[in-house]
């Protein structure tokens, strides 16, 4: 008898624009493209946790729209951040409860940057919601989430592509980057100036990454959309699925990924 294929799926950081994730995921689904083992970084960490743990992509994004994410955060009295995230682990377990890597339905790798040691830390087993903290804790903004003796920051700021938990383990690995960076002819102020240059730099992380994906899919136009307008996501969960509809219509291969016995089980 014929093994499954082993099919992974690395999902990108990008703020709210990693909704776009989300419709990606409902297309790869509804194609019956299911993944066998997901990496993500800091949206991409969110949007695969609650993947992994069951939940459908439509269910995400209501959950998403209808929760005040920004009401859980409050003032960090510190010189490191704007932010604590600690309330906001609140909200991420009113969803994944038992605060566990292994009891998700589907294996998960997230990343995470060692502020003090220049390092990638990926997270596969022990607790679950502070490393996905840790992956999205965007530096300057939010106090780094500290993990041992680890000071942890977003995974985008060194791997915004995390293919590595993937490679050699996987049979094909599917690439989702949702954090483009359109062309810009004034900038206008400085918050546009750091944000761009942060971008850019996380942008070539993933491009650098490209290579090693056998299908690399990245909706267009998600530059347009800020990384916090949350009022934008329904548009933008349609604009991932739409793409990826057509993406798979173009590249007949990925067909050969599907397989009935990767479908993960209902919650």
């Amino acid at each position: 008898m014929k093994s499954k294929l082993k099919i992974g799926i690395a999902l990108s950081g990008g703020g709210v624009r990693g909704i776009a994730h989300l419709g990606v995921l409902k297309a790869l689904t509804e194609s019956s493209i299911f993944p066998t083992k997901v990496s993500g970084t800091s949206a991409g960490a969110i949007a695969g946790a609650m993947f992994c743990q069951g939940y459908s992509p439509e269910e995400i994004l209501k959950i998403i729209v209808e929760t005040n994410y920004f009401k859980f955060l409050r003032p960090a009295i510190s010189l490191t951040g704007f932010f604590k995230m600690d309330s906001v682990g609140n909200l991420f377990r009113l969803y994944l409860d038992h605060d566990d890597f292994a009891k998700l339905k589907i294996p998960l790798t997230v990343a995470a940057t060692d502020i003090k040691k220049a390092k990638v830390r990926y997270y596969s087993e022990g607790e679950l919601i502070r490393p996905i903290m840790a992956s999205s804790c965007i530096p300057g903004m939010f106090d780094p989430i500290v993990i041992g003796n680890r000071y942890l920051v977003d995974g985008g700021v060194l791997n915004n592509l995390p293919v590595e938990p993937l490679d050699g383990i996987c049979d094909y690995v599917i690439g989702i980057n949702c954090n483009q960076l359109p062309e810009e002819t004034n900038i206008k102020n400085m918050k546009k100036l750091i944000e761009r240059s942060v971008i850019m730099a996380m942008n070539y992380n993933v491009y650098s990454r490209k290579a090693k994906c056998d299908y690399f899919i990245e909706p267009p136009g998600l530059g347009r959309y800020g990384v916090f307008d949350i009022k934008k996501a329904p548009e933008l969960f349609e604009v991932g699925y739409e793409y990826t509809m057509n993406f798979i219509q173009e590249n007949p291969s990925m067909l050969e990924l599907v397989t009935k016995n990767n479908k993960p089980e209902k919650v």
